[in-house]
Formats: structure tokens, sequence, C-alpha cells
């Protein structure tokens, strides 16, 4: 009985070996997939510090360009405020000339009997200093005719 208990002995330490040497290369297959979790989380950090510096790139010319971009809308506020305000002084400009030209159109009608009047006697100065001219013109041809 005493080889029974050598045996069961012998057994147990052989499987005790087994499970050791299965430990073992498993312990050795996780210690290889940490070691290549490692280096990817290492790679992925460089990544990651990468990304992170050219995001801090990109925000900064971003905000740069908005605050262009802002100067820029500043410039063509004035702009406009300028159209603006050359619009409202060509409302200006167009009620006077309306007043002016409503003025002048009334008076014009008021006194439209004495402008065609003026315009009449005008016309006969004119006809008269006309006929004198013609006159004057056959007298100077009569005495030059007369001379030669």
């Amino acid at each position: 009985m005493e080889v029974l208990l050598y045996i069961s002995a012998l057994i147990a330490a052989i499987a005790f070996v087994v499970l050791v040497v299965f430990l073992i290369k498993t312990l050795k297959l996780m210690s290889k997939t940490l070691e290549r979790t490692s280096s990817t989380a290492k790679a992925l950090e460089k990544q990651l510090q990468g990304i992170t510096e050219e995001s801090e790139l990109l925000l900064k010319k971003t905000n740069a360009l908005a605050d262009d971009i802002q100067r820029k809308s500043d410039s063509i506020n004035v702009v406009f405020e300028s159209a603006k305000e050359l619009g409202d002084s060509v409302k200006v400009f167009n009620h006077s000339v309306r007043q002016v030209s409503t003025k002048v159109s009334e008076q014009t009608s008021r006194n439209a009997e004495t402008v065609s009047q003026a315009v009449q006697w005008g016309q006969a100065v004119l006809d008269f200093y006309t006929k004198f001219k013609q006159r004057k013109q056959q007298l100077d041809r009569k005495s030059t005719e007369e001379e030669i």
C-alpha cells in the first residue's frame, strides 16, 4: 500500500510539473502580449502627442483667422455705414430738388402771363432790330452804289 501512496504522490508530482509547465508557457505568452500592448500604448501615446500638438496649432491658426475676419468685418461695417450716410445724403438732396422744382413750377405758373408778355416784347424788339439792320444795310448799299 505504500507503493500506491508513492505512485499517487508521483502522479500528483507529475500533474504539478505539467501544471507548472503550462502555467509558465501561459505566463510567457502573457508577458509577450503585455510587451506588445505596452509598445502599442507607447506608439499610441506618441501619436496622441502629435495630434495634440497639431490640434493646438490648428486652434491657434483658427483663432488668428477669426481675429482677422473680425477686423475685416469691422472694416466692412465702416464701408456700409458710409454707404448708408451717402444714401441719406442723396435722399435729402432729392427732397431739396423736389422742393425747388415745385417752387419753380409754382412761380412759373404764377408768372406765366408776365413771362409770355416778356417773350412777346423780346420777339418784337428782335424783329425791330432785324428790320433796322436790314434797312441800314440797304441804305449802306445805296450810298456805295452812288459813290461808284
